[in-house]
């Protein structure tokens, strides 16, 4: 099922991280008082009162021009401003944040107009009313014309509460999800604009010789696209670039919110790098968010055709792909070129096979079995003189690869003895470019 967007947005340090903090209930996004520090949108799934959703956090909008901008500052201005347009317009629901403090500005009120514009919602959150008295100066945002606002202190919390309340009345119903049991697998094609998603699309709906159907996803304007591939019916699901011939989109035109949210009905996302950049920090974040949704992961460098023959060492290559996405170490890994069709089709087969291996079954004698194995291999840890004890597991019934171990104390359970339980299943059962969810609970907690 498709989660709902909630993007944060606003002018520069008007504290639209720390809200996005708060509502995680992490510090995920930098929190400094330096204006702009957010350039890139931040996005993680939240949950309030039993409601999922995905909240983004966005570089501050300005809307205006600054006479002692350089050319170079200008684009990085301009870049960071459509992150937060397109946020605006791909979001169910917009919370348009404020600074009690400081009041209302000029650029609060071009903002204010670009939301009217727009088709989606708005929550008017009057942020760092930290003091008694700041509610009556949240008064003035009334005149904005868009709402009512919600008076909060995202760094204490004061308030937060209430908004998130508003925040999931305010969500479009959930959808069910359409079940196809005829499709081999959904597939979300993803990365940063410019990494060649349109192309590889392009070359895998070529390769593939047969464009089934384009039916409408859960998004405001995309096509879900089935082809036949090798045989097996495929869903690439609101993907860059998938268009019928004779149609022309550019890349710059594709959202990575949009993609997001194609991700969120995909079984794996396909994350597209650009071989001749290399690996950048938002590849590791898109990357980061399919593994943080369940979702199986395929990572692709594209370009391959562009780096010279020193530059195409896989053993480096893998190396730093492993140090990058360290929380990953088992994606595989595709090296393409979509411009010249160089191993095009290698991208999809694995992602056939991965969902697969999502869909393996272990049976809980084999489970245990191997639990009794391991258990002999390496005795579990000991914290504050306690030893862990691990009396038997069982598979979940979930999408992604779900394992419960029982155990005597859940608290007792080590990040680093998580890691080898996670190693060593996969060793014994694959599960290969998925995700596995480890559960710990105390015996008797079996409802």
């Amino acid at each position: 099922m498709a989660l709902p967007v909630v993007a944060i947005v606003g002018r520069p340090n008007v504290g639209k991280s720390a809200l996005f903090n708060r509502i995680l209930g992490e510090r995920r996004a930098i929190v400094d008082p330096m204006a702009g520090l957010t350039r890139d949108r931040l996005y993680a799934e939240s949950e309030w009162r039993g409601r999922k959703f995905v909240i983004v956090d966005t570089a501050g909008l300005v809307l205006g021009k600054d006479r002692d901008e350089i050319p170079a500052q200008r684009e990085l201005r301009r870049r960071m401003e459509e992150q937060s347009r397109l946020a605006i317009e791909e979001a169910d629901l917009v919370l348009f944040v404020l600074d009690v403090r400081e009041g209302l500005t000029a650029v609060d009120r071009d903002i204010a107009e670009l939301l009217r514009k727009s088709r989606t919602p708005v929550l008017v959150v009057a942020n760092k009313a930290d003091g008694r008295g700041r509610e009556v100066l949240a008064s003035e945002f009334y005149e904005l014309g868009i709402g009512d606002p919600w008076v909060i202190s995202a760094l204490h919390g004061t308030g937060s509460g209430d908004l998130l309340d508003a925040v999931v009345e305010k969500l479009p119903p959930p959808k069910p999800e359409v079940v196809d049991d005829k499709l081999a697998g959904r597939v979300a094609i993803l990365g940063r604009p410019n990494v060649g998603k349109s192309s590889l699309v392009n070359a895998l709906i070529g390769d593939a010789r047969s464009l089934v159907t384009a039916v409408p996803g859960t998004t405001r304007d995309p096509v879900d696209t089935t082809v036949t591939f090798q045989g097996k019916r495929v869903l690439l699901v609101d993907t860059a670039g998938i268009r019928r011939p004779g149609l022309t989109r550019g890349v710059e035109q594709y959202s990575l919110l949009r993609g997001l949210r194609a991700m969120e009905r995909a079984d794996i996302g396909i994350v597209v790098i650009d071989a001749k950049d290399g690996l950048t920090a938002q590849d590791a974040h898109i990357a980061g968010y399919v593994v943080e949704a369940g979702r199986g992961l395929v990572l692709v460098l594209n370009k391959w055709d562009l780096l010279t023959p020193e530059e195409k060492e896989e053993k480096v290559w893998r190396r730093k792909v492993k140090e990058a996405l360290s929380f990953a170490p088992w994606a595989p890994i595709s090296y393409v070129s979509a411009k010249t069709g160089q191993r095009v089709a290698q991208p999809l087969e694995v992602a056939l096979k991965v969902v697969e291996e999502r869909r393996r079954r272990v049976s809980t004698p084999e489970l245990n079995r191997w639990l009794r194995t391991i258990l002999g291999k390496r005795e579990p840890p000991t914290r504050k003189g306690k030893r862990l004890k691990v009396l038997y597991a069982t598979q979940a019934e979930a999408t992604t690869p779900t394992f419960v171990f029982f155990v005597n104390d859940p608290e007792l359970v080590h990040f680093s003895y998580r890691r080898y339980l996670d190693s060593q299943l996969r060793q014994a059962f694959g599960f290969g470019g998925t995700p596995i969810r480890l559960v710990f609970r105390k015996r008797g907690e079996e409802t």
